[in-house]
């Protein structure tokens, strides 16, 4: 299941490869998320938990590298919630602050 949050981090990380690239380098880098993110069905715990958070002492949640992108999820049950895909190169703890900030303004 995808988070309206991880649908829109992907629709802005292909509207970025789409203007620096070209679309046919945006839907190779798609087909390449959305493949590895499908194995995610099979075995989600194979991946590790994110350090930055685990570090703070939350281990609800796993992440998926497909460089140079993270897959953030969290597994409930049987079932696997996409919550964020975000740019290997920043800064997790900046960006979840910044997506905090910006939730309240909502």
């Amino acid at each position: 299941m995808w988070t309206h949050t991880a649908t829109r981090d992907v629709e802005t990380i292909l509207d970025y490869v789409v203007a620096e690239h070209d679309i046919p380098f945006a839907v190779r880098l798609d087909r390449k998320l959305e493949r590895a993110i499908l194995t995610l069905t099979a075995y989600p715990r194979r991946c590790r938990i994110v350090p930055e958070l685990r570090s703070l002492g939350i281990t609800t949640y796993r992440e998926l590298i497909v460089r140079p992108y993270r897959v953030v999820f969290r597994v409930g049950g049987s079932e696997v919630v996409l919550v964020a895909v975000l740019d290997g190169h920043r800064d997790l703890q900046e960006l979840l602050l910044q997506r905090s900030l910006e939730s309240l303004g909502r």
